[in-house]
């Protein structure tokens, strides 16, 4: 407790007893000089005040908005809020900002003219009372259905005239998908008559035909966007990828993520191998590039032919179940992006048999930089720990390492972390089950059934040792843990249902037309 009071300043704590009471502060939002706002903003967030949060934005007396400066670490208040994707605040927070337009104060102590939304990190574990999140699904659909409806409300209301003096640039990460397609579309249409001007940062796409994507990307600023998803339900195919990069140009795209099967290779014919290096062309006008994420594309010996016409190096570099061979490995291991990369994502792949030495090479090559390594399903087993160690030390600045689905055993992670002990920076760790909590005659990759039928009582035991190692090297602050099936993802987790709904969809599409072929031949 003393900890937390030492965090916050006697002005932060004099905030928090105006905030308790909304009646208190709506009385009395006129007397309250302008730079207190940001003050009571945060503490009325912290107390999931939603009445408070809508007053103070309908009112906001600044040129700007910024959630993440609002909620981050703060002279007055020295803890990071900004993972708190509380619903009640945000959608007051959206709400006031329609009001913040329809309010018919004077033109002039409206000074807003900038609201960042992208502050907002999304994680697994709520600390804010109300336990219900609004996800960047969630956050676009709000806010794409008010600045519709306020088009509506201003015709109704007949506002007068200052209504088109009011203009303020809303930048925001759109997550779109087939359910909020036509909300979102409407809303970047109507973008330049009205008073709220939705500007695309970050874009993601899920569940989208290619047709209705290259619509939606071409209205959202695709000249201001900085990243660009691209994923799962999204059938986008190498030659749907060239005539995006030969139609839209993204000036200032920092990183782009690819759905699977967006490249493969094992069908390609000689006008594929043409098209493939043409898109890295294209690819290598993407100056600003320097994340990009390639999923369970097959790409087989081309890796080189993808990366190596980018001039610019990348930082982040997911290649994860993507079939590399010796050569590819060999390339990366010698690129110029070897010497820059600080996410590195590897799983699927046998680096420890296939090819150690690149392997090797290129983890010492990216030791200076790399801060985050996924090795994930890498058939690592015991008799490579030893080797695997020498290639992790020289990586000093490593925070997170994940090597999930790989056949360990308890003291071969043991080994492990009396190791990762002396990473300076090390904060997280996800390491798999271990090889002798499951039945004998187990196969890896662990098909989904299976993956929970271990003695759990005896991994708990485990974990419990893991654990100690940590303790007893003063290591509280690493975070190891075994999610089952993977990572946390807030946008999976969000529209799950939906996403759900459509694989059922396309399963009955399959059935029907198979069921529909027997009768012809019959």
């Amino acid at each position: 407790k003393s900890r937390i009071a030492a965090m916050r300043s006697l002005r932060f704590i004099s905030a928090e007893v105006l905030v308790s009471d909304a009646q208190q502060i709506r009385r009395n939002l006129g007397s309250v000089a302008h730079n207190l706002f940001p003050l009571l903003f945060k503490a009325g967030y912290l107390q999931e005040q939603g009445d408070v949060i809508h007053d103070l934005v309908e009112n906001w007396p600044l040129p700007e908005l910024n959630l993440g400066k609002l909620l981050g670490r703060t002279a007055d208040h020295q803890e990071d809020i900004s993972s708190r994707a509380c619903c009640v605040c945000l959608s007051s927070c959206l709400t006031g900002l329609r009001d913040y337009v329809l309010n018919c104060s004077s033109p002039y102590a409206k000074r807003l003219k900038t609201v960042d939304l992208t502050g907002i990190k999304d994680v697994e574990v709520q600390l804010c009372k109300c336990k219900k999140t609004l996800g960047r699904w969630a956050r676009t659909e709000l806010l794409c259905k008010i600045c519709f409806d306020l088009l509506i409300d201003i015709q109704k209301r007949q506002l007068g005239p200052y209504i088109s003096e009011i203009s303020v640039d809303v930048l925001v990460d759109l997550f779109v998908t087939e359910r909020s397609y036509e909300l979102a579309v409407q809303a970047l249409l109507l973008r330049c008559h009205s008073p709220l001007k939705i500007h695309c940062v970050a874009f993601r796409a899920d569940n989208l035909p290619p047709r209705k994507l290259f619509y939606i990307i071409k209205l959202a600023e695709p000249s201001l966007l900085r990243r660009f998803e691209v994923v799962h339900n999204v059938r986008l195919e190498m030659e749907h990828l060239q005539v995006l990069l030969n139609n839209v140009h993204f000036p200032q795209l920092t990183a782009l993520m690819l759905p699977a099967r967006t490249f493969d290779v094992r069908r390609f014919t000689p006008e594929d191998e043409a098209t493939l290096a043409r898109t890295g062309e294209k690819l290598s006008q993407l100056t600003q590039l320097t994340e990009l994420s390639l999923p369970f594309s097959t790409l087989t010996g081309r890796i080189r032919k993808l990366l190596s016409p980018l001039k610019t190096p990348l930082k982040v570099l997911d290649v994860s179940n993507c079939s590399l061979n010796h050569a590819d490995m060999a390339y990366l291991a010698n690129s110029l992006h070897s010497n820059h990369l600080e996410v590195l994502d590897l799983s699927g792949h046998d680096v420890t048999d296939l090819y150690p030495s690149t392997f090797f090479k290129l983890l010492n090559h990216s030791s200076h930089t790399l801060k985050n390594l996924t090795l994930e399903e890498c058939n690592i087993q015991d008799i490579h720990v030893n080797m695997l160690i020498l290639g992790l030390v020289p990586c000093r600045k490593l925070e997170e390492l994940k090597f999930l689905g790989n056949p360990l055993s308890s003291r071969a992670l043991k080994c492990l972390f009396n190791i990762f002990v002396d990473f300076p920076r090390l904060k997280y760790i996800e390491f798999p089950v271990p090889k002798d909590c499951y039945p004998n005659d187990i196969s890896y990759p662990i098909n989904e059934a299976d993956l929970s039928k271990f003695d759990h009582q005896k991994y708990e035991s485990i974990v419990e040792e893991l654990h100690l190692i940590l303790l007893e090297a003063k290591r509280e602050d690493i975070k190891a843990s075994t999610p089952l099936f993977g990572s946390y993802d807030a946008a999976v987790q969000e529209t799950g249902n939906e996403l759900g709904a459509f694989l059922l969809k396309s399963f009955r599409d399959a059935l029907e037309s198979f069921s529909m072929a027997l009768r012809e031949i019959n």
